[in-house]
């Protein structure tokens, strides 16, 4: 079946060979006053995660562990967006009032029903986000409540698409907050005064 592939030629590795890494990597520290493309997870450069509306919860939670991410894209089978729902989704009181609602055990819950409806997702324009700074952003999660936002840019055709990602565990990383801290909070609230209280030292 293969008799007609020729096998490629092989080297041997240098001394002094290095590994290539993303073009776009995200620094490991930044002030409010950085730009804020440094804390944005460009997803041009990284795979978005997605879920499908239908599938259980305990999937997409499965899905998130295995990737590592606290937030998935739900899309229909042409991959728009419908939604999206992150770990405070599945952890908070959002699966019991779906579940007593519905009149399901919350073993039985699919995505759609604790996701944030794409008609409810706001996003910032990449033309704002590329004159703006880390603190913007911050100001942005804090007013909304909220622990992720999307970066939209207008593609040719005027079709627009998700072109980034803030997360506020990121930037508290990157921030220095918290040092050491094994996994992030889970009240934005608490994440908001944690970053201000660090940076005040």
């Amino acid at each position: 079946m293969f008799e007609e592939f020729i096998p490629l030629p092989v080297v041997t590795l240098a001394t002094g060979t290095s590994i290539l890494q993303p073009l776009h990597a995200l620094p490991e520290r930044v002030t409010p006053e950085s730009p804020a493309v440094d804390s944005m997870t460009d997803l041009r450069h990284a795979s978005a995660v997605l879920v499908r509306a239908g599938d259980t919860v305990a999937h997409a939670r499965e899905r998130m562990r295995n990737r590592g991410v606290r937030m998935l894209f739900c899309v229909d089978i042409s991959g728009h967006i419908e939604g999206l729902v992150t770990l405070n989704d599945m952890l908070g009181e959002r699966p019991v009032q779906a579940a007593q609602q519905g009149g399901m055990p919350v073993a039985d819950l699919l995505v759609r029903d604790i996701m944030t409806p794409r008609i409810r997702l706001e996003a910032f324009r990449i033309e704002d986000v590329l004159h703006a700074r880390v603190g913007h952003v911050l100001a942005s999660l804090r007013s909304t409540g909220r622990q992720h936002a999307l970066v939209v840019e207008t593609l040719p055709g005027g079709v627009q698409a998700v072109r980034g990602v803030f997360s506020a565990t990121q930037i508290e990383r990157q921030l220095g907050a918290r040092p050491g801290a094994q996994t992030p909070p889970l009240e934005v609230a608490r994440t908001f005064a944690e970053i201000e209280a660090s940076l005040a030292h």
